[in-house]
């Protein structure tokens, strides 16, 4: 499979937590979703108004959300995202707070959108962050509850090392891994207990989720190895994305069409 066919008449329901996860985790598949004719839509649960600032002239009246929020609507131009559902649940709250609400809207979204598979955090948040386990729980929630209406469900992973690698080529050009923040966070934090089952190679689509990245300016700031990396580097870092079916889920003809199983060890 890969690479393999039109996905006009597709849609693809990302769901993640906050602004720039959708960059990060995976902006390249999306992106070449988009390309290849699928309509994809994004839900962000929060507007990460509690998030860190890069640089306090980029919110010059303190509504971190709000800017946050537009940061989004420009990286999601960016990688061709047809509908952006910017919700308001609170940031930092979001495995346990008003989680019902938060379920009742992941159901209502799939239910008006009947996407053919959805992408969401896996059950470490990627880096064990409790709002991203929140929105993963809230999302296998509310696949189950949907039962035979169910779409297929997958989980994005970043593998253990890719982080540490990315790290280590930033320091080599003069990054300095900060004390706190996202980046004070240790890259050998990625990855500990997800095996993809999937990767989706997004080379030609690196450019692009580096360019989505940086549209998040309040959070990728100078203390950001993304800072470090170039155009041409792009690919080598950030060129493959990779994911694991929800277990009981069926495979579906969007995600397995752009990419190719992992080979097991």
């Amino acid at each position: 499979m890969g690479d393999s066919g039109d996905l006009t008449g597709r849609t693809v329901l990302a769901i993640f937590a906050h602004p720039d996860d959708e960059s990060l985790a995976c902006g390249g598949t999306l992106a070449k979703l988009s390309d290849a004719g699928a309509t994809v839509v994004l839900i962000c649960a929060s507007r990460g108004e509690k998030g860190s600032i890069s640089d306090p002239a980029l919110v010059p009246d303190g509504d971190l959300g709000r800017v946050r929020s537009n940061e989004l609507r420009d990286a999601a131009e960016v990688l061709g995202i047809a509908e952006v559902v910017i919700l308001d649940h609170p940031d930092g709250d979001l495995r346990w707070r008003d989680h019902h609400y938060l379920h009742i809207h992941i159901v209502e979204t799939i239910r008006r959108c009947r996407p053919d598979a959805v992408i969401t955090f896996g059950e470490d948040g990627l880096y064990w962050h409790r709002d991203h386990i929140g929105v993963h729980e809230r999302t296998c929630d509310a696949i189950q509850s949907l039962a035979q209406e169910a779409p297929p469900l997958y989980f994005v992973t970043i593998p253990n090392g890719i982080m540490s690698e990315l790290a280590n080529a930033a320091i080599a050009r003069g990054w300095a891994l900060p004390e706190s923040g996202f980046w004070g966070i240790s890259p050998y934090a990625f990855g500990w207990t997800s095996t993809p089952t999937l990767v989706v190679d997004v080379r030609e689509w690196a450019i692009r989720k580096l360019t989505a990245l940086r549209c998040h300016r309040t959070q990728m700031g100078a203390a950001n190895p993304f800072a470090r990396i170039d155009q041409a580097e792009a690919p080598r870092w950030l060129g493959f994305e990779h994911f694991r079916r929800a277990p009981g889920s069926p495979a579906a003809p969007v995600l397995e069409c752009i990419g190719e199983p992992v080979e097991s060890s």
